[in-house]
């Protein structure tokens, strides 16, 4: 399944807000977050990915068919270097993982923002840990590290494993 990530506008802000919520419910299980008295989670930097420069809001989707298949969220805050990119969230849609799906999404944007990296798999969960592991390991073959939870590598490694 051939994808493409299509900026994230404020006309389907709404939609990337479920989306987030979804990704959030499913995160709970792991991190312990409750939502608020409006049966929502929290999640205060939501707004400010259509009014920043320093972050980018992505939803994925089926290339041939432009079928929703999930989001990304990216930004420019680290805690172990001085400039580059986070992956704040990846959530692809249930029925279309095991597609390779996010990992295509992640290694896209790998290539739009060249240079530093630092993902953080959602706190406690084992899936996203192995996850990313394997997306990231795949993506710089092998050359990253782990520290404190989080992935760091440089995007501009070359590889020759890239789908």
């Amino acid at each position: 399944m051939n994808i493409c990530l299509k900026k994230a506008d404020p006309a389907k802000k709404e939609i990337l807000f479920r989306l987030l919520q979804y990704s959030l419910f499913e995160e709970s299980l792991h991190d312990q977050n409750t939502i608020n008295e409006d049966a929502l989670f929290d999640y205060p930097w939501f707004d400010l990915y259509f009014t920043e420069k320093d972050r980018d809001a992505f939803f994925i989707h089926e290339q041939d068919t432009s079928r929703l298949l999930g989001f990304v969220m990216i930004n420019t805050f680290l805690q172990k270097s001085l400039t580059g990119h986070s992956i704040a969230e990846l959530m692809i849609l249930p029925s279309f993982r095991r597609n390779h799906v996010g990992r295509k999404a992640a290694f896209q944007c790998f290539e739009m923002y060249p240079g530093n990296w630092e993902v953080s798999p959602s706190f406690g969960s084992r899936q996203a840990y192995l996850f990313w592991e394997n997306v990231i390991g795949t993506y710089t073959d092998g050359n990253c590290r782990y520290e404190d939870g989080i992935f760091i590598f440089d995007s501009r490694i070359s590889t020759q494993n890239r789908l």
